[in-house]
Formats: structure tokens, C-alpha cells, sequence
């Protein structure tokens, strides 16, 4: 498994955050808002793949581009960044050393901070 930073959907997670489509929630509220995987699975099947990977950090790129398994860390509710998401991120992405996607997480929460 090769997990690597998908610059696209940073891109689009900061474009957000400076638009305003961020909810500020508290740390270990992301179990609570992350969608079902019923509601994700028919949010991808209307979206399609491209945006669907728009809302992920992490891109296994050893993985089928069309399945669920090619797209970890999600950091929001496909339609704002959570700021819970993105702090799990953090910790997991660090946790199983991808340290460049946990500093694109740090990153991004400072953003949100800052706004």
C-alpha cells in the first residue's frame, strides 16, 4: 500500500475553508458527523470518482482508481471540511507515518483556526 498526498483535494479543502464552507467542531465529534456508509456510497455513485477523491487527503495509488479503497482520510461532509476530520487526520496519518499528508493536515487545521 502506497498512500500519497492528493494535492487536488488539499487544494480544494483550502479553497473551501477560505470560503467559508467549514464547520468548527471539537475533536472527537468526526465519528458523529462522518456520513453512513450507505449516504457516502450514494453520494459517489451521483458525484462519480473524480469528486469523490476531491474530498480525500489520501490517495493509495496501488489501488483501483474506481474503488472506495484507493481514498482515505475524508475531511468532510462533501459539502464543508469538518474540523474534527481533519485533526483524525492528523493523528492517523502520523500514527502510520504518511508524514506528509499529517502535515497537510496540520496545515489545513491552522487555516481553519485562523479564519
Amino acid at each position: 500500500m502506497t498512500v500519497k498526498l492528493n494535492d487536488k483535494a488539499l487544494r480544494h479543502a483550502r479553497k473551501l475553508v477560505k470560503d467559508g464552507a467549514v464547520v468548527r467542531d471539537e475533536r472527537d465529534h468526526w465519528s458523529e458527523h462522518a456520513l453512513a456508509a450507505r449516504k457516502d456510497t450514494a453520494w459517489r455513485e451521483e458525484h462519480g470518482w473524480d469528486e469523490y477523491a476531491d474530498w480525500h487527503l489520501g490517495i493509495d495509488t496501488e489501488a483501483n482508481e474506481q474503488t472506495k479503497a484507493r481514498y482515505e482520510f475524508p475531511f468532510g461532509d462533501y459539502k464543508k471540511v469538518h474540523r474534527c476530520a481533519v485533526i483524525s487526520i492528523e493523528s492517523r496519518a502520523a500514527q502510520y507515518d504518511h508524514d506528509e499528508i499529517a502535515k497537510a493536515a496540520k496545515e489545513l487545521l491552522e487555516l481553519i483556526d485562523a479564519e
